[in-house]
């Protein structure tokens, strides 16, 4: 879940009175958020780098609540978001009416669109905050809810980057093109100089990873996006960084917001996580300009929409899901206390919701009664029994794994659960195997290890005995696992092969099952992964359910494994 750090004095002024930890834990439990911990910068540092080194850098010992938010809840992700959101719960105030204002003549700011953007960044939205007054601390807010955006909805800029702009420095009407990178020439934000958009990428590459770890959304596209004003200024080459000439600075009066996206939705939900969040500090609060963003195509859409969305939800429905008996009034007074406008039908079976744009979580009547469940108290709801008696049981497949387990565990083998996920080569050419086409593959995985979900067990027991060659011999190990198919991997390391050895832990876990030896046999598998007249297949009831044998030493070599490894691994959903 995201962390908010915020100051506890500004949290006890925006809640009329001061909380002991103890006092302002039970009011985040009863809110549905988590304190973490009653700290400071200068506490949090001494933690991370020891006290020396964190009072060297003169850190703040300002108290601070560090509070853990759920991943869907947007509007708390700032100081102000959680403020006002516990004060309209505490019943101390309304949530806003958010409200568009055109500026002075009617003429909207436009944003044009390129048609070339369609290759690589289709969608932008934009907003201007007017009048804003900014101080040290609104001005950290805003960088930081920016940041924590980029890490949460925005997929680290991949889905949305966020522009913010001082409009007195620029002028519209605003381009958003996509140009090749040796057309983009501009001085990034904190450079002391202009550089040529090559130049710029070497630059984040090497000497600041903060920024150069995003390259990788755009870098290798034979076309960058862009956002120009009218001067040809460049305002961002999103979703890398902004340009210098717009920063915002705390003397900045008018805000200019972008987003560009490959998601307009998630566009849409930032922008107006951004304008509901500072807008309070507008001259005329809660105010915003809207920007028009025109299209190749010649359509025009404004934004932000500030206005709610309405939605319902049964009586019946919140109160039997809750399990508690609330008068239709009561519904919509919890309702309230959670940001949320309601009303009632003149039947009073239906309440009417009026979800704000700060709520983009509500998108279904269960999130409704969920939030009517907060509001009334998770502790208040009384237990009851089911009405009906059930008897639990096993899964037949998770029986029959716990006594294959409990029989190689008797029999001396030691389990492993290694991870789901290996690399490509992992999976096939270290086993010389083939590629398939069975195995699914990540889109954009962090780390070459991990690629693609393993369709095998026997990678990851490999390199289970590779990273444990220092243990005393021999090595025995066993895997359980589900996915399509639950199968049981069985390994012997020692200095000498002990391919009897597995060959009877086969006939003991068969013996265990009750199959004749009638029913199974083993003949001359032409498994790969195996050496030649030392590997075998499992035949059960006609079908081949498995392998075993002495591993193939080129594959121990691909694992770095020096010693002769003995491997078994089987299907076991056929024998239930």
């Amino acid at each position: 879940m995201p962390t908010v750090n915020v100051d506890q004095e500004y949290l006890f002024k925006a809640l009329g009175r001061k909380y002991s930890t103890d006092e302002f834990r039970e009011l985040c439990f009863e809110f549905g958020i988590e304190l973490e911990e009653d700290t400071s910068e200068l506490a949090m540092a001494i933690e991370q780098i020891g006290e020396a080194a964190a009072r060297a850098q003169g850190l703040s010992d300002k108290p601070l609540y560090k509070i853990d938010i759920p991943a869907n809840r947007y509007d708390l992700l700032s100081p102000e978001g959680i403020a006002r959101s516990l004060k309209i719960f505490l019943g101390q105030g309304k949530p806003p009416t958010y409200t568009v204002r055109k500026p002075k003549g009617g003429k909207l700011q436009q944003i044009i669109v390129k048609k070339e953007t369609a290759q690589i960044r289709p969608h932008v939205v934009g907003a201007i905050l007017r009048d804003v007054t900014f101080t040290p601390e609104m001005y950290d807010s805003f960088i930081t809810l920016q940041d924590k955006l980029h890490n949460n909805i925005c997929r680290k800029r991949t889905l949305v980057a966020i522009g913010t702009h001082d409009l007195d420095t620029i002028q519209g009407p605003f381009t958003y093109e996509a140009l090749p990178p040796s057309q983009i020439n501009f001085q990034a934000l904190n450079q002391p100089k202009a550089m040529p958009c090559p130049e710029l990428f070497e630059h984040y590459r090497t000497k600041d990873k903060h920024i150069g770890k995003f390259l990788h959304i755009i870098e290798n596209s034979h076309v960058y996006p862009i956002i120009l004003d009218a001067k040809r200024v460049v305002c961002s080459l999103p979703p890398i960084i902004n340009g210098d000439h717009s920063k915002i600075t705390l003397k900045t009066k008018n805000v200019f917001i972008e987003c560009t996206a490959t998601d307009l939705t998630k566009a849409k939900v930032v922008l107006n996580t951004m304008v509901a969040t500072y807008s309070q500090y507008s001259a005329t609060p809660f105010t915003v300009e809207p920007v028009e963003v025109v299209y190749p195509n010649g359509k025009k859409y404004t934004y932000p929409d500030v206005a709610p969305r309405r939605m319902e939800a049964s009586i019946d429905y919140i109160t039997s899901a809750i399990g508690v008996k609330l008068t239709p009034a009561e519904v919509v007074h919890h309702l309230e206390r959670m940001s949320l406008g309601a009303t009632l039908t003149k039947d009073q079976k239906t309440v009417l919701v009026d979800v704000p744009i700060t709520r983009s979580d509500i998108l279904h009547a269960c999130d409704i009664m969920e939030d009517v469940a907060i509001a009334y108290g998770f502790n208040k709801i009384p237990k009851t029994l089911p009405a009906v008696n059930t008897v639990g049981k096993p899964f037949p497949i998770n029986k029959l794994s716990d006594q294959i387990r409990r029989e190689l565990a008797l029999a001396g083998f030691s389990e492993v659960l290694p991870l789901t996920l290996c690399s490509h080569d992992e999976n096939f050419a270290h086993l010389r195997q083939p590629d398939n086409g069975l195995a699914v593959e990540l889109a954009n995985p962090k780390t070459v290890e991990y690629q693609v979900v393993r369709t095998s067990l026997i990678p990851g027991v490999l390199k289970t005995l590779r990273e444990n060659k220092s243990r005393p011999l021999p090595l025995q190990t066993q895997e359980r696992r589900a996915r399509n198919e639950r199968r049981v991997c069985i390994a012997y390391a020692n200095k000498k092969s002990a391919f009897e050895i597995i060959h009877g832990m086969l006939g003991r876990v068969m013996a265990m099952l009750n199959v004749p030896t009638t029913q199974y046999a083993i003949r001359e598998s032409k498994n790969e992964s195996f050496f030649p007249g030392r590997r075998a297949e499992i035949v059960y009831n006609g079908n081949v359910i498995g392998h075993f044998g002495i591993v193939h030493p080129e594959v121990l070599g691909h694992f770095e494994l020096a010693l002769p490894v003995t491997l078994l691994e089987m299907n076991l959903e056929p024998f239930l």
